[in-house]
């Protein structure tokens, strides 16, 4: 196993310890806290890093094709499940986040079914950076930084929607081929 396939499966590693930090004592200790915020900006640069060693050292693999978007997902997605229990975001914008990726995974089965890859696009990549932005900015949990949370948060809920719809305008033709 090379190294980014390493990253991210230590991504998938750190998910359940980060949800244990920050939902422990319902939120409310700070040193909990702290220790999922940097759980899980360590995992978020391991995203960053992991895409960057492989695509510059030719170390792309069928494995981390499949696996980086799921570990993504795995982490962005359990974060914002748990802010919803610690009432920093409310779960109708999860939804439509958490709808978003199911769609998108749907798209990219169907495609690999017909032989095709649909690759990561810019929207989707901005789009996982806000929302990564936003859940740091939610479990920080700063007053003076709330305006920037909203907004961020509210940036990440436009990029989502608008990455949905770019997926599926460049490649709605994949459904139709598909059995459906």
């Amino acid at each position: 196993m090379n190294l980014p396939n390493k990253l991210t499966v230590l991504r998938m590693i750190i998910v359940p310890f980060f949800v244990f930090f920050l939902l422990c004592d319902g939120g409310q200790n700070y040193a909990f806290r702290m220790t999922a915020l940097v759980l899980f900006i360590a995992a978020s640069l391991t995203d960053t890093l992991d895409g960057k060693i492989a695509r510059k050292y030719h170390l792309v693999t069928d494995f981390g094709k499949f696996m980086d978007p799921l570990a993504d997902k795995l982490l962005v997605c359990s974060a914002l499940i748990c802010l919803i229990e610690l009432r920093e975001i409310p779960a109708w914008m999860v939804v439509i986040i958490i709808g978003r990726e199911f769609v998108i995974s749907g798209f990219r089965l169907v495609a690999s079914d017909n032989g095709i890859v649909i690759p990561a696009n810019y929207w989707g990549k901005f789009k996982t950076t806000f929302q990564m932005i936003a859940v740091i900015l939610m479990i920080l949990n700063v007053s003076a930084l709330r305006l920037l949370t909203v907004l961020t948060t509210w940036i990440a809920l436009a990029l989502t929607v608008i990455s949905l719809c770019t997926y599926i305008a460049q490649n709605y033709k994949i459904l139709l081929k598909g059995d459906i």
